[in-house]
């Protein structure tokens, strides 16, 4: 009789029970993790409030350039009068956006493309691993300015681009995973049974494989969003009218020594939104952390 939690419902909602209140441990103890979660969602929730929120139109330009920090606008205006508290507020939902499906259309070819390498080795782990250290041999952003100065710029092709530079990361980090878990003796059961290889690998490797990759999704979040910034900033990015922070930075470079503003403030919104992530990966990685897992 087998009883590997793969088989055993009991013995597998016990381990999710235990991954759980480890995860509420963790957090509970965490003050950069509470803090980093506490600082994501007020972005979250003012990127889908910006509606409501954002005091003017993020394109409205008024005679009132250049202007500080005042009543009328909270965190002052740039060179075209264009309010900088609506821009930023507005320039989160294209932040966020682009880290979040970046992130999600990596994962699922870079884990699909890791677990079929893994799982049937021989030459298809052969050809996919070229691939992928080919891919590691050169930065991130490199290769994501490559892609957009191939597809043109826009949002969707950024979004690609980002995506494609990425896949790389969760590809191995799925395949090492897949290495580890086929050995197990589950795994031999399942295949004695007539399980097919579909099956096995999405019924019982990868849910024992997740917690690495989820970790990895979360740090490559804030890459994303800091690529996506770059890319605006170098005007590789969305179009010039639509605000986004790598966008809002680089109209407001050339006024920087005169408007300190321009440069602060979207600075400051990417260095919270990276960190906070960063944060919360960092409390994901110690409570899911396979080496200190039952998994």
């Amino acid at each position: 009789m087998m009883s590997d939690t793969a088989f055993n419902p009991v013995v597998e909602a016990e381990a999710q029970t235990k991954r759980r209140s480890r995860l509420r441990a963790v957090f509970s103890k965490d003050r950069k993790a509470q803090f980093g979660l506490v600082v994501l969602v007020l972005f979250i929730l003012g990127a889908f409030l910006a509606p409501v929120l954002a005091p003017y139109d993020p394109n409205e330009m008024t005679l009132n350039m250049m202007s500080g920090p005042s009543g009328d606008n909270m965190l002052g205006t740039d060179d075209l009068g264009r309010d900088l508290f609506s821009r930023i507020l507005w320039g989160t939902q294209i932040s966020l956006f682009v880290g979040v499906a970046t992130v999600a259309l990596a994962l699922v070819f870079g884990v699909l493309l890791g677990v079929l390498a893994g799982y049937y080795g021989g030459w298809i782990d052969m050809v996919i691993m070229r691939y992928i250290d080919l891919q590691w041999a050169f930065p991130n952003f490199i290769i994501a300015v490559y892609l957009v100065a191939v597809f043109g710029t826009g949002l969707l092709n950024v979004i690609v681009a980002i995506a494609l530079a990425f896949l790389d990361d969760f590809a191995r980090v799925a395949r090492s995973m897949v290495l580890t878990l086929k050995q197990e003796q589950y795994i031999d059961a399942a295949k004695v049974q007539g399980f097919s290889d579909f099956r096995i690998m999405m019924r019982h490797i990868l849910p024992n494989a997740i917690a690495p990759i989820i970790v990895q999704a979360t740090v490559s979040v804030s890459y994303a969003i800091l690529g996506e910034a770059s890319l605006s900033f170098l005007g590789l990015g969305v179009s010039s009218d639509t605000p986004t922070w790598g966008l809002i930075l680089a109209d407001g470079r050339s006024f920087i020594s005169r408007a300190w503003w321009l440069g602060v403030f979207p600075g400051l919104a990417i260095m919270l939104v990276v960190l906070s992530i960063n944060f919360i990966g960092d409390g994901l990685r110690d409570a899911l952390d396979v080496r200190e897992s039952d998994v």
